[in-house]
């Protein structure tokens, strides 16, 4: 009888055996694939540290090349007297303001004045009824008419009187005192007079005038009403617009310098208009405070002005420069010329061969255009006054020529590209070989996105259209490279 072999116990036996070389396997398979990655990885992370200094170096110029010459501009120092300013803040206050009051109770018949009116001094602006005063000035000169008249007659009977007692047919005790009466009389009628001329200012108040030239503000009062000496308000206010005055501070520090200068003239004052550029009128000083305010450090001053424009006006917040002296036969450059370092202040000097040196120099005073030195350079020295972001210390420089100021970039420039799909030489500083901005996008961070459309576009003439900005440009038409 023939028996089968029993093959179970064989596979299980082989079974293991093939799952293990398996898996043995796929473990190499999945360790040379994560060997590949890394080196992919690797080899793409060279590739980028070497991609920039293929295509800009990192430097300036075409092709990375740092010994090409920065281009600049160069401006020569020049001489001239210079002034010195000290700038404050101030405000403009009328130099007189009055309040006019009547000085009379009464009804206000007439207001001759327009608001805003500029008048002049003694011109009437309102009549009171002057009834009253002027009764009471008449009985003062009816009064004085009876006085005088009684005094006419003392006097004869004191002639009469004399001429008895010469005679010693009178008595002298009555020419003496017939003598004190008439003394007596002359005095009542000097005090006659004295109504009289009371009577007369007081009818003289009825008109109200004005006591100084100005401008006329709201009128307080209107005509019919009862106005009283006692009223705070008055009829008008008037302002003197011309002349004007300008109150401004200076710091504490300033004191010794001003009052110098004080002492040996007049010093001229300019006020400047709502664009802090443009001088509208210019004065003189005419007070200093004596003392100092504690709590600001500041040191207020007075200055006056013609406004003949009536340009300023009471209120009104300006900006102030006093001039103290003027520095006779200064050299001056402009003010960009000036830099900043670690050591100081210097300027760059281009030398034989256009090479440029840092020189230090030292700054008397300097404002928006204009430094004045004091000492570092001369009038032979060509400074450099733009073109400072590749500029070093021996370097090469090229002089431009500054026809006119420059054009403002209002938007940054499209970025242009070679025909070959590259950017173009010096895009490694963001700019285009007319020295503009470009575009400076997404796309510029990620340029391995665009790779394929930009090796489309190899065989053409034109650059490529530019990128979108926010969505506005998507879908546009090419534009050409100004």
């Amino acid at each position: 009888m023939l028996f089968k072999p029993d093959s179970t116990d064989d596979e299980k036996r082989t079974a293991p055996r093939k799952r293990s070389l398996l898996s043995r396997l796929l473990g190499r398979m999945v360790s040379l694939l994560i060997t590949l990655v890394i080196l992919g990885g690797l080899g793409y992370l060279g590739w980028l540290a070497f991609q920039p200094k293929q295509n800009g170096g990192g430097g300036r110029g075409a092709g990375g090349r740092p010994d090409l010459p920065v281009p600049v501009l160069a401006a020569m120092p020049h001489v001239q007297d210079v002034p010195v300013y000290l700038d404050g803040v101030g405000s403009v206050k009328a130099l007189n303001t009055v309040t006019v009051r009547s000085q009379v109770d009464g009804k206000l018949l007439e207001v001759n004045f327009v608001e805003g009116q500029d008048v002049k001094k003694d011109d009437v602006l309102g009549e009171i009824d002057p009834a009253i005063y002027q009764a009471q000035y008449d009985q003062a000169v009816a009064t004085k008419a009876k006085d005088e008249a009684l005094l006419a007659n003392q006097k004869i009977d004191l002639a009469r009187y004399e001429q008895l007692a010469a005679t010693n047919a009178g008595s002298k005790q009555q020419a003496d005192t017939q003598r004190a009466l008439v003394a007596q009389q002359e005095a009542i009628i000097k005090a006659d007079q004295a109504q009289i001329d009371n009577a007369r200012a007081t009818l003289g108040y009825t008109k109200i005038v004005a006591p100084i030239a100005g401008r006329a503000g709201l009128r307080q009062v209107d005509q019919g009403n009862i106005i009283h000496a006692a009223d705070t308000t008055g009829l008008v206010i008037l302002t003197q617009l011309r002349p004007i005055a300008v109150w401004f501070s200076l710091p504490q520090q300033q004191i010794m310098r001003v009052n110098a200068a004080a002492a040996k003239g007049q010093l001229a004052v300019d006020v400047f208009g709502n664009d802090g550029v443009t001088v509208i009128d210019t004065g003189k000083l005419t007070g200093i405070d004596n003392q100092v305010d504690p709590t600001t450090g500041t040191l207020k001053l007075k200055a006056e002005f013609p406004n003949a424009s009536y340009q300023l006006w009471p209120g009104q917040f300006v900006n102030v420069r006093l001039k103290v002296e003027t520095l006779p036969q200064a050299i001056v450059v402009p003010t960009s010329a000036v830099q900043r370092g670690p050591a100081g202040t210097f300027s760059y000097v281009i030398g034989e061969g256009d090479i440029v040196t840092a020189k230090p120099v030292t700054v008397t005073q300097q404002n928006e255009h204009e430094a004045v030195i004091a000492s570092g350079l001369t009038t032979s020295d060509r400074v450099v006054t733009t073109g400072f972001a590749n500029l070093a210390d021996g370097a090469k420089v090229v002089v431009g020529k500054d026809d006119g100021p420059p054009a403002a970039d209002l938007a940054p420039r499209k970025r242009s590209r070679n025909p070959d799909g590259k950017r173009g030489a010096g895009q490694g500083e963001g700019q285009g070989k007319d020295g503009k901005k470009d575009w400076q996008g997404k796309d510029g961070e990620h340029r391995g996105r665009h790779e394929h459309s930009e090796g489309d576009q190899k065989g053409q003439t034109g650059p490529s259209p530019a990128p979108a900005a926010g969505g506005e440009q998507s879908g546009g038409a090419p534009k050409a490279q100004p």
